[in-house]
């Protein structure tokens, strides 16, 4: 999907597991939400995600976000990982690939998207029209709630 904005030409496109493109998602991901919890991916961690499908989102041709698919045995996908650069969070990056996840489960008949979302996050989900389940509870050592959407044409 490519579109202009205010800020440049956005591009979000679906990216090859351990391609060029994919370590530099996984350099975002670990700054924005591993290493200010003090984590770090190792090889098993990111070899779980071969199935998975990896979405980036380049502004003016350089990585501003990303995020991962993961379908589930129910025929939903959760998602996870979503991480947007720290000089364009606010821009609308987020918003719109959240937006290019929900068409892609639309296109390959998904039902369901499903998160973990950090209590940080919560809003910005809701505003998108994702829903609240359960309670909440702690994960990589902070609060999170687990969310959906049903995903329909």
């Amino acid at each position: 999907m490519k579109t202009e904005t205010s800020k440049g030409t956005l591009l979000i496109r679906c990216i090859p597991h351990n391609s060029a493109e994919y370590k530099e998602t996984v350099a975002l991901r670990n700054e924005i939400l591993r290493r200010p919890l003090g984590l770090v991916f190792n090889a098993e961690d990111l070899e779980r995600e071969t199935d998975s499908t990896h979405i980036a989102c380049y502004l003016n041709g350089s990585l501003a976000g990303c995020l991962i698919l993961e379908p589930d045995p129910h025929g939903g996908l959760k998602m996870r990982q979503v991480a947007v650069s720290k000089e364009h969070q606010g821009c609308g990056i987020g918003k719109a690939m959240v937006q290019f996840s929900e068409q892609f489960a639309r296109e390959n008949n998904f039902t369901k998207i499903h998160m973990n979302a950090r209590d940080t996050a919560v809003e910005f989900y809701l505003r998108l029209g994702y829903e609240i389940e359960g309670e909440p509870f702690e994960e990589v050592t902070i609060p999170h709630r687990h969310m959906f959407k049903d995903i329909q044409e």
